[in-house]
């Protein structure tokens, strides 16, 4: 089982996030919120089913998925996507396809996680330390 399962990862910086969430047609109240707050994410895998939480103070979410087989989901700002998620390794990445399709490779390593959002030609990069 990857040692990333179950810890607690919290944002320490973020890049283009703001042109991230425009690009996707999120308005400028939710920007402003989403651009405020420091989310923690936890993965958590239960027989073949994973949860994936994301807690802040503005917004709380989690999507439970079996890698490789699409599901429904309701992204933190509202958007009903189709998405997939795989493993590779220590590398998740999670495709959503809606009106627009956004990639999502979050990578771990024993002290961060990485999340490199995309979506047209916007790249959002998000790092997360572990939490104590």
């Amino acid at each position: 089982m990857p040692e990333f399962f179950g810890k607690k990862y919290k944002l320490s910086s973020s890049k283009n996030f703001d042109e991230f969430m425009k690009a996707l047609g999120v308005g400028i109240i939710v920007r402003k919120m989403g651009a405020t707050v420091s989310p923690v994410v936890q993965v958590t895998k239960d027989n073949d089913e994973y949860t994936l939480k994301t807690e802040s103070t503005f917004k709380n979410s989690e999507i439970k998925f079996k890698l490789g087989e699409e599901f429904e989901e309701e992204t933190p700002d509202g958007r009903k996507v189709k998405s997939i998620v795989t493993l590779d390794g220590n590398k998740m990445t999670h495709i959503q396809k809606g009106d627009k399709q956004t990639v999502i490779e979050r990578e771990f390593t024993p002290t961060e996680m990485t999340a490199v959002m995309k979506v047209d030609d916007i790249v959002c990069t998000r790092v997360y330390k572990i939490e104590n």
